[in-house]
């Protein structure tokens, strides 16, 4: 296997992952008072937009030769996507938490 489609492979599992989190951040946030409910769902659409920005350009690597530039910015796409995945994790968790 060479190195572009290591990196692939391991990204797609990863962003399997990910979705999964995301589906269970969203049952959590069902649990919530409405204002809260709203709020979490449009952040959650936030995040889920960021994962398909990833998934898609992950899709542009697989049809490319030279996909060293687009595994950077695969690499950024996934970092702002984790980052905000974490903060909105963190709220729906300490919102679970204080019930």
């Amino acid at each position: 296997m060479n190195k572009k489609d290591a990196y692939v492979e391991k990204l797609k599992a990863q962003l399997d992952i990910w979705k999964a989190d995301i589906d269970k951040l969203e049952a959590k946030a069902r649990k919530a008072t409405a204002d809260a409910k709203v709020m979490y769902e449009e952040r959650i659409g936030e995040v889920r937009s960021k994962w398909e920005a990833t998934k898609d350009k992950l899709m542009d690597i697989e049809d490319e030769d030279e996909w060293e530039d687009l595994k950077k910015e695969v690499d950024k796409l996934g970092e702002s996507f984790f980052e905000e995945y974490k903060k909105l994790r963190k709220k729906i968790d300490e919102y679970s938490q204080s019930r």
